[in-house]
């Protein structure tokens, strides 16, 4: 874009995208691998006190030091940049229709935005509040973390169906790629939530040794599924850049 060489910092959104997802997937595999390696017995135990061989994310990510502040640390700083993302992405998706056309279109943009907001909100608090210090407050954000995420996800690829698939529109080859890679994760998502959330209810319900484990191991799958969708914004934010401009600059660019 020309108007760059007006501005004092332009950094690729794809960058901050990619950037901004690799925190939490270094936090998750940091804090699980420690677990293991040094806090085996502790972050493994369960009511039930059957063997199982993996943490699961919650004992993982908050029950030991330096777990928690390597992953709470990371979540902070990753949070603030995706704050930045979500409002690009909403000019990204209205820019579709510009002006006043489509309310419903730039409505239903404007939910995407606050599910957006909703999930980065809770997947905030429930780092900062672990399962140890108050379960009961913390399964009410992670609960909200997974709605709001999911519908976030449905959200945005009926979003980009509409805007990019219809009304006689010819999508590129990129926007095709990153529609399929979003409904693959989405479904997938899905599944793997519905086979962790049976898997929960049969450690409770029977307590049989490994079956937390396994439900701990396709948490890790959701996770990493969540931040896979995350990064396909690489492909439809490609061309857009995170400027500081003075806003004098800005109006005699337009003008």
């Amino acid at each position: 874009m020309g108007g760059n060489r007006f501005a004092y910092f332009s950094l690729p959104v794809s960058k901050i995208v990619l950037g901004t997802c690799s925190l939490p997937m270094f936090a998750t595999i940091f804090c699980v691998v420690w677990s293991v390696a040094f806090d085996f017995e502790r972050s493994t135990a369960t009511h039930c006190k059957v063997y199982n061989f993996l943490p699961s994310i919650s004992s993982a990510i908050g029950g030991f030091a330096p777990q928690r502040y390597v992953w709470r640390i990371c979540v902070s700083i990753h949070c603030t940049q995706r704050f930045m993302v979500g409002v690009a992405y909403y000019n990204f998706h209205t820019s579709v229709y510009p002006g006043a056309t489509n309310k419903k279109y730039k409505a239903l943009a404007a939910l995407n935005s606050l599910l957006h907001l909703v999930e980065i909100f809770s997947l905030v608090c429930l780092s900062m509040i672990s399962s140890t210090e108050n379960g009961g407050v913390h399964e009410g954000f992670f609960i909200s973390f997974i709605i709001s995420g999911l519908l976030y996800m449905l959200v945005t690829i009926v979003l980009l169906h509409w805007g990019r698939f219809s009304n006689g529109k010819i999508p590129t080859t990129q926007e095709r790629m990153s529609l399929s890679y979003k409904t693959r994760l989405f479904l997938f998502k899905i599944f793997v939530f519905a086979v962790a959330a049976y898997l929960f209810y049969r450690h409770n319900a029977y307590c049989e040794p490994y079956v937390y484990s396994w439900f701990a191991a396709l948490e890790y799958v959701v996770v990493f599924t969540n931040i896979f969708f995350h990064a396909t914004l690489y492909w439809d934010l490609e061309d857009f850049n995170l400027a500081l401009v003075h806003k004098d600059l800005i109006s005699s660019h337009h003008s």
